[in-house]
């Protein structure tokens, strides 16, 4: 099968312009290190598919990718893992790679990157998919269409999303004892939550801090501010994808599903955004929370683990972890993130793209549609290191050994709180991640004057990231 390309003309010039690249120009020489083209075997005849990590998670994949070939043999595959601080210094990576005509046919994107790999390096899906219809009836019917339309843009639909995590919120088993506390409900609201902050801290030893959060798109202030019913940008919707929505759901299940979600302008004025940011700078001037720390949060698992911190938003991919650091189920468990105005919940998720790029499209695509399968989902998600888009997937066997108790949760958020939605990302993210990084951070960490100065700049550095051509 043949299926004519969509592909737009990548040029140099437009490549070198996204998220800082352009700054490349004095790299150049340093681009065969960069893009690995001193790798032996790199130009080998193979269907290359990058992912972040290391070469213990390219290993890790390779049971994956021997199936992949034991059934077709015709295609053989490396798995490239690229060494990244977060998506976006991964992304700028897979970038420098097609500037220098070295990029993989195959890339795994997360939320983060849906926009920009849409809208400049990724293959529209859509022609696959109908034409290979009954083969992933199965799938569809088995993924909520949330996290199918976080990866469509304007009408296509751009990745197969294969894992994921909403911002649930964790909480420390021990710590809720000592301060004499239930284990909230599922309707607990944002009161509640700063109620019990403050009973840990006045409950805790030194060295204790009741809530911990990250500085990034992802489990940061942006939960809250979903959680207030507002963003830092303007949130509407692309017309477009009945073909898909008539094609796999019932109406009822996707009569607000449209064709993917479209970021338009800053939304920092508006009085909620404002009143989230103080809300949360009140914790920390009050002692309940910490200063965000920006990036991953790499410490967290450690500090949760030894009783350290009451509660932190994260998602399924936490469960592995807390279980290797020695937490069981009557140490940890996790509940919906507390209620404000709304309890729209955010969410990320990731899976493989075709590059447009690639001379090996119909062989990529067959390693995408492979990787949807339930048996091949299994293979490459043993344990809960994340959440299977598959809600099959997600029972109390695949908990069994890590906990939580309440692991129900991870899917049912995206049931019960069907408006929840993706980490803002247009075409821009860069510009507007690194662009609130720094405001949270200068915000949180002085007096109203400063906060109010932190939102002005945040405002400015937004409208000026939008206002580019994406």
């Amino acid at each position: 099968m043949h299926i004519s390309s969509h592909t737009r003309t990548l040029t140099r010039r437009t490549l070198l312009g996204v998220g800082g690249l352009a700054a490349l120009g004095g790299t150049v020489a340093a681009w065969p290190r960069l893009a690995g083209q001193d790798i032996p075997g790199r130009g080998e005849d193979v269907l290359r598919v990058a992912i972040q990590g290391t070469a213990q998670d390219a290993a890790a994949r390779q049971d994956l990718a021997d199936e992949f070939t034991a059934e077709n043999p015709d295609i053989p595959v490396r798995i490239e893992a690229i060494q990244a601080v977060d998506w976006g210094d991964f992304f700028t990576k897979i970038l420098t790679m097609v500037a220098s005509g070295t990029a993989p046919d195959v890339v795994y994107v997360a939320t983060e990157g849906a926009q920009l790999f849409a809208e400049r390096l990724a293959e529209p899906l859509d022609d696959w998919i109908t034409h290979d219809e009954a083969a992933l009836e199965n799938y569809f019917e088995d993924v909520h269409p949330s996290l199918i339309e976080a990866f469509m843009y304007q009408g296509s639909l751009y990745v197969l999303p294969l894992d994921f995590n909403a911002a649930n919120m964790y909480l420390n088993l021990p710590t809720l004892e000592r301060a004499g506390l239930d284990f909230p409900s599922p309707d607990w609201d944002i009161d509640e939550f700063e109620q019990m902050l403050r009973t840990m801290r006045d409950t805790a030893e030194g060295g204790f801090v009741p809530y911990f959060w990250t500085n990034r798109l992802f489990g940061g202030i942006v939960p809250w501010l979903y959680a207030n019913d507002t963003s830092i940008l303007t949130e509407d919707r692309f017309s477009g994808g009945d073909w898909l929505w008539d094609r796999f759901y019932t109406p009822e299940l996707t009569a607000e599903r449209r064709g993917g979600y479209r970021w338009t302008s800053s939304n920092v004025s508006d009085p909620r955004v404002v009143e989230t940011f103080e809300r949360l700078q009140g914790w920390v001037n009050e002692g309940l929370s910490i200063r965000p720390e920006e990036g991953g949060g790499n410490s967290l698992i450690g500090l949760f683990a030894s009783d350290r911190i009451g509660a932190t938003p994260a998602g399924g991919y936490w469960a592995q972890g807390l279980h290797e650091n020695g937490m069981s189920d009557e140490d940890v468990d996790v509940q919906y993130f507390p209620r404000w105005r709304s309890q729209r919940h955010q969410f990320g998720t990731a899976g493989y793209s075709i590059m447009r790029t690639s001379e090996r499209k119909e062989q990529a695509w067959r390693w995408l549609e492979f990787t949807t399968r339930k048996e091949s989902m299994e293979l490459a998600m043993p344990v809960p290191t994340t959440t299977p888009t598959r809600r099959s997937m997600v029972d109390e066997a695949f908990y069994r050994e890590t906990g939580p108790r309440n692991w129900k949760v991870f899917y049912d958020t995206l049931d019960d709180f069907p408006s929840s939605g993706p980490i803002p990302a247009p075409p821009q993210q860069a510009e507007v991640e690194n662009a609130l990084a720094r405001n949270v951070a200068l915000g949180m960490s002085g007096g109203p004057a400063q906060l109010e100065t932190a939102l002005d700049r945040l405002d400015r550095e937004l409208t000026v990231a939008m206002e580019k051509s994406s």
